[in-house]
């Protein structure tokens, strides 16, 4: 039973990444490289934001709820944005071919590191204190600084947000939590989708004024919806199953705004 666990977390998580790869016609385009390119962008993005975050914000470590110092390390998922930007802005080809090669590339990249790697020796967060220090809600990524053997090593927090499915999902005893970690896995997806469609539509050079505030908007929702969701979480005691809920029926509404918005762009410069 713990290997078809397995296989339902595993086909949960991965299997939409591979359905929207096939669906969207970025296998008609032999896109897979391009995918690889944004995760390793992906990769370096989460590098300098890692080592500007340790450099310049303290770690919370419990007491009074740090509203301000979280707010200013959640700015820095502007970074996210601006490698989004580059990755667009390398592959030549239509504006919908942009967005999915960056999103997808980006979502599969953080997908693989926060499911499948595990630093050795590093204790896992419980998921379900989603509003605890340690946990911090595991709603996008955060980075940690911890001591180990006498050294301060920096350690994204993707790495142990949660357990392996290869290692958890496969135990004695079932847990929910590996379900949820997949379903979060098909949030983070329509995030970055959101994401590059909010970077595509900005970076255009014959944007109408009267859509730039709403794209704006729309971005700066886009890069502190993680901070919300957590000091949301945090304040209301929130349970896994709601702030799950809740986390997906903003990228929802999210999404919706974006989609009406991109539509109404398309079709003014069509």
């Amino acid at each position: 039973m713990t290997l078809f666990h397995f296989g339902n977390c595993f086909a949960l998580a991965y299997f939409p990444y591979f359905i929207t790869y096939k669906c969207s016609g970025l296998s008609e385009y032999n896109a897979f490289w391009k995918c690889v390119q944004a995760g390793v962008t992906y990769l370096f993005v989460q590098l300098c934001k890692m080592l500007f975050l340790a450099t310049f914000f303290p770690t919370w470590e419990g007491g009074i709820y740090d509203f301000i110092g979280e707010f200013m390390k959640a700015s820095v998922d502007v970074a996210d944005l601006i490698g989004l930007n580059l990755v667009m802005s390398r592959n030549a080809g239509k504006g919908e071919y942009k967005i999915m090669v960056a999103a997808l590339g980006w979502a599969t990249a953080e997908l693989i590191m926060s499911r499948c790697v595990q630093q050795p020796g590093a204790q896992i967060p419980e998921k379900g204190h989603l509003g605890s220090p340690g946990g911090a809600g595991g709603w996008g990524l955060r980075f940690w600084v911890l001591r180990v053997s006498g050294y301060w090593r920096i350690l994204p927090f993707a790495f142990f947000s949660c357990i392996p499915l290869w290692v958890g999902a496969r135990g004695i005893e079932f847990d929910w939590k590996y379900i949820q970690m997949s379903i979060d896995s098909n949030i983070s997806l329509v995030h970055y989708i959101v994401a590059s469609a909010q970077v595509w539509m900005i970076t255009r050079y014959d944007l109408y004024h009267t859509f730039r505030p709403a794209v704006l908007l729309l971005m700066f929702l886009s890069v502190y919806k993680a901070f919300v969701m957590e000091t949301f979480v945090h304040l209301c005691s929130l349970g896994s199953w709601t702030a799950l809920l809740a986390r997906a029926v903003v990228t929802g509404l999210l999404a919706l705004s974006t989609l009406a918005l991109y539509v109404a762009v398309v079709n003014v410069h069509s």
